[in-house]
């Protein structure tokens, strides 16, 4: 049993001690108020005043009863068994024991309280039913079914009013679970949409950088020499920066309120564009495309799309001017997509010195968040991704989406 000193406000300490002194007051003059009417067997001015001393105590000790339920029970019982044993007069004076029986069972801890309770009524009907053998007239043994019957009642009250503040406890701390679980939740949605604003905006830059920087280094060669070639560069640098504004501000544009700024989300409707570009970052590009029987879902289309994105813009990053084939095949319940690339072109005079048996494929396969960020778009639809280098020198990107994407598997 818990021991609860110091743990109760002035409030409900209060509250217990005028109740303990109410208490005492009726058990007091009900019992005199009784003797006065009907005689007593017994004046509770026997052995000492006794019988108004066990009055008293088991009054007065429900001052304490919250605070130390069992021994106050223990008391007020022990306190019955006297006085009804020494045939003092059969009065009020079972208030007490009523109280400290309901306080035991309301705030006590369940099991043990009620096994305290039970065993004690027993004990207590046992004694009264042995003191009441000879009493006269025989009616009056109705009272002492009555002490028993209503201990019974007052444990069955408690138990019943501490059952009740279980429950409540019980719900008010599920609804707390399910508010931290709410909350959880909306972290874990906008951590979600973080990361997807991360991946978008690291693909939008790093392909338009990766343009930028091929052509920025084909206008410093031809500035002189060839100023039609380098005009093209230009616009090409002012295209790929314009295009990357402004899907910058869509992507940025979920943090805002309004619409203002948005243009359709990337997808492979924009895959064209995109192969474009890299033709004039001075890749090779051969598209391989199947149409669909049926229109992509938004979020397949999408990843597709920054997957071709991120694949082609590590081949300009990595190997420069070179063949790269892209690939699509969009099956009935999975699209499939590779890009492949043939590895650097051999330089005259070198040799070969420059293909990719050492940096180029080390750097590609390298664990970075163009790699990453591919594997893990896939694996948010439930898809898979391999990249890894060919054997005549090149690289290869595979992935499989499933066009029914599930976003649960991780």
């Amino acid at each position: 049993m818990e021991h609860r000193a110091g743990s109760q406000p002035l409030r409900v300490v209060t509250h217990d001690v005028v109740l303990a002194l109410f208490v005492t007051l009726m058990q007091v003059q009900g019992t005199v108020a009784k003797v006065a009417i009907e005689g007593a067997p017994r004046p509770l001015t026997d052995f000492g005043n006794l019988g108004y001393a066990l009055l008293v105590v088991s009054g007065l000790v429900l001052a304490v009863r919250r605070r130390w339920p069992v021994p106050v029970f223990v008391t007020t019982a022990l306190a019955s068994l006297v006085y009804y044993g020494l045939d003092f007069p059969d009065a009020p004076g079972w208030l007490g024991l009523f109280v400290a029986l309901y306080t035991l069972a309301a705030y006590g801890d369940g099991r043990r309280s009620l096994m305290i309770a039970g065993v004690g009524t027993t004990v207590l009907a046992a004694g009264w039913l042995v003191a009441a053998a000879d009493i006269e007239p025989r009616a009056a043994i109705g009272w002492v079914f009555f002490r028993i019957g209503a201990s019974v009642m007052s444990a069955a009250l408690g138990e019943s009013v501490r059952s009740r503040r279980v429950i409540a406890a019980d719900a008010q701390e599920r609804a707390e679970l399910a508010e931290r679980t709410r909350e959880e939740a909306a972290r874990a949605r906008v951590d979600a949409e973080r990361l997807r604003i991360a991946r978008e905006v690291h693909d939008t830059v790093a392909h338009a950088i990766a343009i930028i920087n091929v052509q920025s280094g084909v206008t410093a060669h031809v500035l002189d020499k060839r100023p039609e070639q380098a005009r093209e560069a230009l616009r090409a640098i002012e295209l790929t920066s314009a295009r990357a504004l402004r899907e910058m501000r869509t992507i940025l544009g979920v943090l805002r309120d309004d619409n203002d700024g948005r243009v359709p989300q990337a997808g492979l409707e924009q895959l064209d564009e995109l192969t474009a570009k890299a033709r004039d970052a001075g890749l090779d590009v051969t598209l391989e495309a199947i149409s669909p029987a049926s229109p992509l879902p938004s979020a397949v289309g999408s990843a597709a799309y920054r997957i071709i994105q991120e694949a082609i813009t590590n081949v300009i990053r990595h190997v420069g001017p070179t063949r790269v084939t892209v690939a699509l095949h969009p099956g009935i319940d999975v699209l499939e997509i590779r890009v492949a690339d043939e590895g650097p072109r051999s330089r005259s005079g070198d040799s070969g010195a420059d293909r990719p048996t050492g940096d180029t494929t080390d750097t590609r396969t390298r664990p970075g968040c163009g790699i990453v960020g591919m594997r893990e778009r896939c694996q948010l639809l439930g898809g898979e991704l391999d990249a890894e280098p060919t054997p005549r020198g090149g690289f290869e990107v595979r992935a499989r989406l499933p066009l029914a994407p599930d976003g649960s598997r991780r």
